[in-house]
């Protein structure tokens, strides 16, 4: 069972095929269960229900993360990232509700050349079971310190992944107090995810 999800979630993605994105969406029947552990994730972010804040969506997919972060904090503006067109399409359609609150920008997460396109810099960063695409231990260190890089002093980056198939928990709390982050703490782990709360001072 884990060799078997292990291999699905390091599979090979054809992220910008419309075709592959609706049948990648289509069958992964936990997505709307996820939202629970989402909920969970932004109880950590540390900020005022009526906080005006930017945040930043890492990953974004097709924007469930978003929503939920712009329904808990109804002065947020949301920026989301994702290396798929097709991806940020289903977003846009998710998210038609908030047309002043949201802004979409397409980014390669294994570079930094996004850190430039975004904006910002942001109050809040999150992410939820994206970074661990990057595969590579010198990748996924290398984008927590880009994430450091556009977040305001004060600004938290809250993390839902797959640690142990990507590294290890002990090994993205290093990477992740590499990167600058003052105070990093796994807050959740029910395996196979976990949810890292990471500061910057």
């Amino acid at each position: 069972m884990a060799d078997d999800f292990r291999r699905h979630h390091l599979e090979e993605h054809d992220w910008h095929s419309e075709h592959y994105v609706d049948e990648w969406l289509a069958g992964d029947l936990k997505r709307e269960s996820r939202r629970a552990v989402v909920r969970t994730m932004l109880a950590h972010a540390g900020v005022s229900n009526d906080a005006k804040i930017e945040v930043l969506d890492i990953g974004a997919g097709d924007g469930l993360v978003a929503e939920e972060v712009l329904r808990a904090l109804p002065n947020a503006r949301a920026t989301l990232l994702d290396y798929s067109e097709p991806m940020l399409a289903r977003a846009r359609e998710r998210l038609n509700d908030f047309p002043r609150r949201v802004r979409f920008v397409t980014g390669d997460l294994a570079g930094d050349e996004w850190t430039a396109r975004i904006g910002g810099p942001f109050d809040l960063a999150v992410s939820a079971i994206a970074i661990h695409n990057l595969r590579r231990p010198e990748l996924i260190a290398a984008c927590y310190r880009a994430i450091f890089s556009v977040l305001k002093p004060g600004g938290t980056f809250l993390d839902l992944d797959l640690p142990t198939i990507s590294g290890g928990l002990d090994a993205h709390l290093g990477w992740l107090r590499e990167a600058g982050f003052e105070s990093v703490e796994c807050v959740y782990f029910e395996e196979p995810r976990a949810i890292f709360a990471a500061r910057r001072r």
